[in-house]
C-alpha cells in the first residue's frame, strides 16, 4: 500500500466493485498480474481507499458525493498522487472529469488504455489465446462519456486466435448494460436491459462477451443467466482475457 511505500509510478485505484465484489476481484487480480509482468511500479491505497462517490451523485445525493470527493482528494494529495490507473469507468470518469470541480486534476488512465500502451511499448507481448469469437460490449462511461472505443479492442487484437465480432449496436451507438446511473441497485419495471444486451451478443455467435467495466460485467452475467445461456457464452474483462492468454503462451 502507499502507506507502506509511496514511491510508485502509478496508483492502482481498485474501486468499490473491484475490491468488494467477488467476481470483480478476479479482474483486479488479473490487472495487478499484468502490471507486475510489465514491470510497472504501482501501489494501492488498501483500506484507505473509499468510494469515489459516483453512485451517490447519480442517485441525487450531492452531499455524500462532495464529502467523498473531498475526502479522497485529501488522501491523494497526502501521497502526492499524480497518475491513477483504474478498472472502473465510473471511477475513471468521476476522478478525471468531476474532481476538477474541486480544483484538482489527476492523470487518470483506464486499465485497458494502460494495457494497450504496455503492448505498444513491448512491455507486454502479443499472446496466444484459445481462439474463438469474442464480442466487445462498450461501457457507457468509457465510450460515450470519454470517447474511448479503440484501446479495449486493441488489447483484444493482441490476443492471437481471437476473432472480434461486433454486435449490431456498438461504439457510439452501443447499448447500455442497465447498470449505470444508479440502476445497478434498482429493479427494472419492464424488460431487463441486461437481458436484451445479452440477446444481442448471442446473435453474433460469440463464445465470450468482453467487458471493460465491473458494473457491465455483473449486469451481463445476470443477463446470461436470465437467458439460460451459460453453456453458450461467458463474460470476461479484457484484462482477464489477455492475462489468461499470457499464462498459456
Amino acid at each position: 500500500t502507499l502507506a507502506e511505500d509511496s514511491n510508485v509510478d502509478i496508483l492502482f485505484w481498485v474501486g468499490c466493485t473491484g475490491a468488494l465484489e467477488e467476481r470483480s476481484r478476479k479482474v483486479t487480480q488479473a490487472t495487478a498480474k499484468l502490471l507486475k509482468q510489465a514491470g510497472v511500479k504501482f501501489g494501492i491505497l488498501g483500506a484507505e481507499e473509499s468510494c469515489c462517490g459516483e453512485p451517490a451523485r447519480r442517485l441525487g445525493n450531492e452531499y455524500i458525493f462532495q464529502t467523498q470527493a473531498e475526502k479522497n482528494i485529501e488522501l491523494l494529495k497526502k501521497y502526492n498522487v499524480k497518475k491513477i490507473v483504474t478498472i472502473c469507468p465510473h471511477g475513471y470518469n468521476t476522478i478525471k472529469n468531476e474532481y476538477p470541480q474541486f480544483g484538482v486534476e489527476f492523470e487518470v488512465i483506464h486499465h485497458t488504455e494502460f494495457i494497450a500502451g504496455l503492448l505498444k511499448q513491448g512491455k507486454l507481448g502479443p499472446v496466444n489465446g484459445s481462439g474463438g469469437l469474442v464480442t466487445y460490449h462498450d461501457s457507457c462511461y468509457l465510450g460515450r462519456y470519454n470517447d474511448m472505443y479503440e484501446p479495449p479492442r486493441e488489447v483484444l487484437h493482441n490476443i492471437a486466435g481471437i476473432k472480434l465480432v461486433e454486435m449490431e449496436r456498438n461504439r457510439r451507438n452501443g447499448f447500455c448494460c442497465g447498470g449505470g446511473g444508479g440502476r445497478m441497485w434498482i429493479e427494472e419495471t419492464g424488460t431487463r436491459i441486461c437481458n436484451m444486451r445479452v440477446e444481442e451478443a448471442l446473435k453474433t455467435k460469440a463464445q465470450t462477451i468482453a467487458t471493460a467495466c465491473p458494473f457491465c460485467l455483473q449486469m451481463l452475467e445476470e443477463g446470461v443467466k436470465a437467458n439460460e445461456a451459460e453453456a453458450q457464452i461467458k463474460v470476461m474483462d479484457v484484462a482477464e482475457l489477455i492475462e489468461a492468454a499470457s499464462r498459456t503462451s
